[in-house]
């Protein structure tokens, strides 16, 4: 028989033991994940679909940030090729009292010339994960089944997969950069991955 005072320490290296594999694996996920994400990331999906998603960026008093307005471009290009009759442009008021990121960009793309009645605007998202299921509520409601979701690269495979967790069909089709930083980027991947792992866990981030 193990003495009490023997048996803690086992008890304790077989806890470490365990705390430790489950860290290795899920390092492990994250790792593969950031690199499907990644590859994601480089791939233009664009082509015939009922609307484009115009992910949220930051907006500064009623202008969309360099981000924002190079994904609106983005999204105009698409419009200009005729590959969806409708722009859905998100985001919330992200602490601005008086602009919010889809009420920006939809202001911003009726400025180049987007005719109103063809521009949805979600405008109460807060993050990643609010943006996409208002998004996806949005279509649903107006019998909108596929989306070209614009986004930077790096974003465009966790709002795919929550489309599609809702029955729609979504591709991707990233944002335009001049001079990106792979560094940057590839930690850009790694937050992603930890972001949708979370959200498959049903943590909303």
């Amino acid at each position: 028989m193990v003495p009490d005072v023997l048996r803690i320490p086992q008890m304790k290296r077989a806890l470490w033991t365990v705390a430790a594999l489950t860290a290795v694996a899920l390092a492990a996920e994250v790792f593969s994940l950031s690199w499907r994400i990644e590859q994601q990331s480089t791939i233009d999906e664009a082509r015939p679909a009922d609307v484009i998603l115009v992910m949220g960026a930051a907006e500064y008093r009623g202008r969309p940030s360099p981000v924002l307005r190079a994904r609106l471009d983005h999204a105009l290009e698409l419009y200009l090729r005729r590959l969806a009759p409708h722009i859905l442009t998100t985001g919330g008021a992200g602490g601005d009292p008086l602009f919010t990121e889809g009420g920006v960009g939809r202001a911003y793309l009726i400025g180049k010339g987007v005719p109103a009645d063809a521009i949805i605007v979600e405008t109460k998202g807060e993050s990643t994960v609010y943006s996409t299921a208002l998004a996806g509520e949005i279509m649903r409601r107006m019998g909108l089944h596929s989306a070209i979701v614009v986004s930077d690269g790096y974003h465009i495979f966790r709002v795919k997969r929550m489309l599609k967790s809702d029955g729609l069909v979504a591709y991707g089709s990233p944002r335009k950069e001049s001079s990106p930083d792979p560094a940057h980027e590839r930690w850009n991947c790694v937050k992603q991955a930890i972001g949708y792992l979370l959200w498959k866990a049903g943590v909303k981030v």
